[in-house]
């Protein structure tokens, strides 16, 4: 967020008293500034898909909808919240290594534009449950390829992995692959290598490589090439010493490569799928001090929440304790004399959401914030322990502040829960 202190001008400490902390709060005008900033600068022909798993909120992916984003899901649930979210179903791509039955056939009733395909037992049962529809099912193949990603921080592809189709294993099938299948018809790849690209040139020759070993997979397996997703994974920087994706620099590579396919297979739809490029930045989680104290000369911020809500904050594929940007929401432009651990209300030790931060020295009832919280927040996160359930998520949009969660209670926590009770003790009082 540009300013710390307000969102779209208004102030996080009025916002931090009418919703409650801790809360998420989302800026919607960066949202907005990121996706069209891309868009303006990449190819044409290359559509981009939003991630739901980044963050599934349903207002967020309107919004980003509304933008002109596509939606990538990989669960029912972000099935159902895609569509009322107003995405057309022939932008709804829906990929996971463990799809059950139930998904499978919601994405045939649906006529979904893809199901992306992560094993040859997939294969069968999407064949399987497309007969029993009496439907042909549009499927797009996972492809793990033999070579990985460099400048990644956390590899999807090029080793063991549950996801995907190893590459070797298709080329050792042939056009028996699709008449094996006769209610699949075999449509398109897909190739995930990576996420967190910090590099252009990385973000390049992925692209390159999975475009070369899409057009060798169709031509083997004997399918038209309708459809290639080249991942995506572009990343954004969290941590000292990283530098976020100069956007022109990238597209001003990538756009010749994306062009040059174009041109070769011009009735081929071309798929990116970004998540948490999209709305990181535009995330604060906003916590309150509850205590400070000081333990063997370090000091302790305690505040109302922590790695409940926000488990990215533990550390990203990194065995190194590294911190998001943290700051003293009401206090930013004071010079930050002590380094502080901001911990939450966990009874864990592992509750640490910053360790050693630089910062004025903190006050209980102050606001503390993580910047960079928009992608993989509460949704990622062990929101039960403890039962402190879900915090508020809040947008702020055109100037004005929408909730677009409520916090759990303590009534929204139980309410599923089942009390037993044991034979012939239906009428013991349990406070007496």
């Amino acid at each position: 967020m540009s300013v710390a202190h307000e969102v779209q001008g208004i102030g996080i400490t009025e916002l931090a008293e009418q919703y409650g902390t801790p809360l998420y709060l989302y800026d919607g005008e960066e949202i907005t500034t990121r996706f069209q900033g891309l868009r303006e600068r990449l190819h044409p022909a290359l559509e981009v898909f939003y991630s739901l798993k980044a963050n599934p909120n349903i207002s967020i992916c309107a919004l980003l909808h509304r933008c002109g984003a596509r939606a990538e899901v990989s669960s029912l649930t972000e099935l159902v919240t895609a569509r009322r979210a107003g995405v057309a179903p022939q932008d709804i791509i829906f990929l996971g290594p463990g799809k059950s039955r139930a998904e499978l056939a919601a994405c045939l009733d649906e006529d979904i534009h893809a199901v992306v395909c992560e094993s040859l037992d997939e294969l069968a049962l999407i064949d399987e449950v497309a007969r029993e529809k009496s439907v042909t099912a549009r499927v797009a193949l996972r492809v793990n390829p033999s070579f990985s990603v460099k400048g990644s921080g956390l590899t999807m592809g090029g080793k063991p992995r549950q996801f995907g189709i190893d590459a070797e294993q298709l080329f050792a099938e042939g056009a028996e692959l699709a008449a094996r299948h006769p209610a699949v018809r075999l449509m398109g790849v897909q190739v995930y290598l990576g996420t967190r690209i910090l590099g252009e040139d990385t973000v390049v020759e992925n692209t390159r490589r999975i475009l070369d070993l899409a057009e060798r997979v169709s031509a083997h397996l004997g399918f038209p090439l309708e459809t290639v997703d080249v991942g995506g994974g572009l990343g954004i920087a969290y941590f000292d010493n990283e530098k976020d994706l100069d956007v022109a620099e990238l597209t001003a590579r990538l756009n010749p490569v994306i062009d040059a396919f174009a041109v070769r297979h011009p009735g081929t739809r071309m798929i990116m799928e970004l998540g948490r490029f999209l709305v990181a930045t535009a995330g604060t989680y906003v916590t309150r001090v509850r205590y400070t104290k000081t333990s063997m000369g370090e000091n302790f911020a305690v505040t109302d929440g922590g790695t409940n809500h926000h488990m990215a904050a533990v550390g990203i594929g990194s065995y190194v304790k590294r911190n998001f940007p943290i700051v003293a929401l009401e206090r930013r432009d004071e010079p930050t004399t002590e380094t502080w651990h901001i911990t939450g209300p966990l009874c864990t030790p592992n509750d640490v959401v910053g360790k050693k931060v630089p910062m004025p020295r903190l006050r209980a009832g102050e606001l503390v914030g993580v910047e960079r919280s928009g992608a993989y927040g509460p949704t990622a996160s062990p929101v039960h322990f403890l039962s402190h359930g879900y915090p508020a998520e809040v947008l702020v949009l055109d100037g004005r502040a929408h909730l677009v969660r409520e916090r759990d209670d303590v009534e929204a926590m139980l309410g599923r829960q089942r009390l037993y009770v044991s034979p012939g003790a239906e009428h013991h009082d349990p406070q007496h």
